[in-house]
């Protein structure tokens, strides 16, 4: 009996996790095709018919593509807040009412063996939340499309046992990126995306509150590069006398394909 994570994908391109206790499956979004997700999950070893549902952050397609589709084909619950279903509706196609679940931001729920704490973060989306999810006295957190530093999900991740983190741009290649101003403005705004540098500030604070596995996501495809974002963060930590590797663990999710399965013991 065991609580697992596993980030399925994670990156610009598309977001799907996997989070499971005992015999609790969930997904984390589902933002890449179909087909993809299910390869994944077999490779796990996990049945789709076996999940009790999609958790879903925002609305962005990045993180919803295949949701609607699970949901018609496996029968499964599909859980957002009032504001993202009210800006997704149209985009999933038709999702079962039995299916469709609402939850309140800032109000923990639970999906059977596993517990779900919403919490707001900086995002330009309708209503976007990162997850702080517990089982067996372990919390795993989920906190990405974070346009900055903040207290609100500074305080939900903290002292989890393992946190999701994203690490998205490096702010020189997005400046010398080929996008247009206005999307450079757009991600390196307060409701954008945290840039590996604010990654690694915010991670120095969290280690102290007893985060101790890190796993860096949503990397850009364009304006990031794992390495880099490894290194930047690495630095920061090590800067503020943060060992890694010595009761701190900082590791990569990867944008194509599933990342390492963690058991929290």
């Amino acid at each position: 009996m065991s609580f697992v994570f596993c980030p399925l994908f994670s990156g610009s391109s598309g977001n799907a996790l996997y989070v499971g206790a005992d015999d609790t499956h969930l997904l984390v979004d589902a933002g890449m095709p179909l087909k993809a997700i299910l390869a994944a999950l077999d490779g796990l070893g996990v049945a789709p018919q076996n999940l009790r549902g999609i958790l879903v952050t925002h609305e962005h397609s990045d993180h919803i593509r295949a949701a609607g589709a699970l949901s018609r084909k496996f029968n499964l619950p599909v859980y957002a807040n009032e504001g993202t279903w009210q800006a997704m509706a149209d985009k999933l196609g038709e999702v079962a009412p039995r299916n469709q679940r609402v939850f309140t931001t800032g109000q923990d729920f639970y999906v059977e063996n596993l517990g779900v704490a919403p919490f707001a973060i900086p995002h330009d989306a309708a209503e976007p939340v990162g997850l702080a999810l517990h089982a067996r006295g372990r919390k795993v957190a989920v906190a990405t499309d974070l346009g900055h530093i903040q207290s609100g999900w500074m305080r939900a991740v903290s002292g989890a046992d393992l946190l999701l983190l994203e690490a998205n741009y490096d702010l020189n290649m997005l400046e010398n990126s080929r996008y247009p101003t206005v999307l450079k403005q757009r991600i390196r705004g307060r409701k954008g995306h945290l840039s590996n540098e604010d990654c690694g500030k915010a991670l120095c604070a969290l280690a102290q509150s007893g985060v101790r596995t890190c796993v860096l996501g949503h990397l850009s495809r364009e304006n990031n590069l794992p390495e880099l974002a490894y290194q930047t963060v690495r630095d920061a930590l090590l800067a503020q006398d943060v060992p890694c590797g010595a009761g701190f663990r900082l590791d990569l999710a990867w944008r194509d394909r599933v990342g390492e399965r963690y058991v929290i013991a």
